[in-house]
């Protein structure tokens, strides 16, 4: 029906001018909106479109609403048609097409909501991507929650998504990730030393111990090691150095035995991540190895060829034996490093070449979902987007704010380097994945998140997660009594179209905003938004369910009510497979 009334207030936009102003009839669609209203008080439909006319052709609101509203009633097709305010039209349309929504909704099921608003368009998120150096802990699941959402939610509105998880498994982090298990391989030969600055936990000590059940680890002399100990056993702010020292003498000690350790470390880690996030109903369509970026001193890998191109059109130079980004175009406060001055790229300089190698796979969109740590970051690679022939606006950055985990009214630390860490497997253990992801998303990505594992686990009306997986439990439970299963479709609806039942009104106008929610959660990327609404369509179920006795109804009234129940269990489903979510159909 939507469709419908906008279809005939662009053909009345179209009548207000002469074709010389289409330009302002443009301006005009794109600005203008037309929604379900918020509460039945303004009836079923609502546009603003005459305000917006008014202001820009310069026309009074009043006299448009009037002309629209007059428009609109001779179609025939609307019970009322009125103007309101400065410049609004309320419709409420016949009672027939007003509860028609419940059989639309019950014959399409799973898919009422989809629309094709993507058009097919490709594009690419990619999220989580934490260092392959421990295990995922609960600040990483908020955005892998928030990613695996946002890419659910595009795909269901028309977009071809692909999610993909950068795996930094080249650098300085991998070296002391290989560092700290091949020290715990050997501790007893070096007397238990272990610097400050390796990776701790015993998940080392379990990476160190697998390796070994396949490969015999011995070295000829280890006083190089023992040397670097000797040499910062008494200084102090020194731990970098320490274990950078660390680093290159085991690397000269047996260069083999270190990459075949660093193989391995890594693939447990990434197996171990990619295990936990299967547990938490997050996958990717592919895992990308910065490593696969090659050598910088090969002119054939992408790396040397971003940074060539670069450098052949100007905006890279060399500068005291380093070679720099001018990053100015894009509003970075300095020019940044690629190549260090001992011919060593950075992190950034993998960064540059890893969006050029996105952007060359022809991608629409590129999402990155970033912790909120990294909003420096995004001018900089804004920058290398641009100066390598794209457009920056082909990237959006989505900034993920750092979930604080309580448990018994504590602070959980979080910290990998130190190996004292709440998991994510241990998160999904205690509440499951679903009370985990649901609570990641309940609030906006960008905003501080702290995470009450307590209230998580309540059965009380508080315990949000609980409020609206009751409600779905409560209609199946509903629905099973009536020795009906979920699938009803055109059941008997005479008594909610006569309007001698109408106590189910608010709750059929609720799940028919429920496409415009969905579409908006798309365009804005906010999956908490579907939370928002499923709380509120949830507490209207229960305070309906709460003040009517179903079951006790006349027969007529009955099998329209659960025809109409159906449909709102089937919105709270869809609601929540988008998020990632499994309804409950039993508590």
């Amino acid at each position: 029906m939507i469709g419908h009334i906008d279809k005939e207030i662009k053909s009345f936009l179209l009548s207000l001018v002469d074709r010389t102003n289409k330009e302002k009839i443009n301006t005009i669609i794109e600005k203008y909106s037309i929604s379900i209203t918020e509460t039945l008080d303004n009836g079923h439909i609502t546009t603003n479109v005459c305000m917006v006319a008014a202001s820009i052709l310069k026309l009074k609101p009043i006299e448009l609403a009037s002309k629209l509203v007059e428009r609109l009633s001779l179609l025939g097709l609307f019970e009322i048609v009125e103007a309101a305010g400065p410049g609004f039209i309320n419709i409420t349309l016949h009672r027939k097409d007003f509860v028609s929504i419940i059989n639309s909704i019950n014959g399409n099921k799973q898919r009422y909501g989809e629309s094709n608003i993507g058009n097919g368009k490709k594009i690419q998120i990619e999220f989580v991507s934490a260092n392959p150096t421990g295990p995922l802990h609960v600040g990483h699941g908020r955005g892998a929650a928030y990613g695996d959402a946002v890419g659910r939610i595009l795909k269901a509105t028309g977009f071809n998504v692909q999610k993909e998880y950068y795996i930094n498994d080249a650098g300085r982090q991998i070296d002391i990730l290989t560092a700290s298990v091949i020290l715990k391989i050997i501790s007893k030969e070096l007397n238990e030393y272990f610097p400050q600055n390796a990776y701790k936990g015993e998940y080392i000590n379990e990476i160190g111990k697998n390796f070994i059940k396949k490969t015999k680890v011995s070295y000829e002399n280890l006083e190089s090691v023992l040397g670097v100990q000797k040499l910062f056993l008494d200084s102090k702010n020194d731990d970098e150095k320490e274990i950078d020292a660390v680093i290159l003498s085991l690397k000269n000690l047996n260069i083999d035995l270190w990459d075949s350790v660093k193989k391995f470390s890594v693939k447990e880690i990434v197996d171990s991540i990619e295990n936990d996030l299967k547990k938490f109903n997050v996958s990717f369509n592919n895992w990308f190895r910065e490593s696969s970026l090659g050598n910088i001193n090969d002119n054939s890998s992408t790396i040397a060829s971003s940074i060539n191109k670069l450098k052949k059109d100007g905006h890279a130079y060399k500068k005291d034996n380093a070679i720099w980004l001018n990053t100015e175009a894009s509003g970075d406060d300095k020019h940044r490093v690629l190549i260090r001055d001992d011919g060593r790229p950075t992190y950034f300089a993998s960064d540059v070449a890893y969006h050029k190698d996105k952007i060359d796979r022809g991608f629409d969109k590129l999402i990155n979902v970033w912790g909120a740590d990294h909003h420096g970051y995004i001018k900089r690679i804004e920058a290398s987007i641009e100066a390598l022939g794209s457009k920056k606006e082909k990237m959006i950055v989505k900034l993920v704010q750092f979930a604080n985990l309580y448990k018994n009214g504590k602070k959980v630390k979080m910290s990998t380097r130190s190996g004292d860490f709440f998991t994510l497997e241990n998160l999904i253990d205690e509440i499951g994945s679903d009370a985990s992801r649901f609570y990641y998303l309940s609030k906006q990505a960008d905003q501080h998140l702290d995470f009450d594992l307590d209230l998580a686990q309540s059965d009380s009306k508080e315990n949000i997660f609980y409020y609206i997986q009751y409600a779905h439990a409560r209609i199946c439970s509903l629905i099973y009594k009536y020795n009906k299963n979920a699938g009803i479709k055109n059941l008997n609806l005479s008594s909610i179209e006569k309007d001698s039942y109408n106590q189910c009104d608010e709750l059929i106008h609720e799940i028919s905003k429920y496409p415009d929610v969905v579409t908006k959660a798309s365009n804005t990327l906010q999956p908490h938004l579907i939370i928002f609404y499923l709380r509120d369509l949830s507490q209207l179920f229960h305070s309906y369910y709460n003040d009517n006795h179903v079951l006790s109804e006349s027969n007529e009234n009955i099998e329209a009510i659960i025809s109409c129940l159906s449909s709102v269990g089937v919105v709270i489903s869809n609601g929540l497979n988008l998020l990632g979510i499994t309804p409950i159909k039993k508590m």
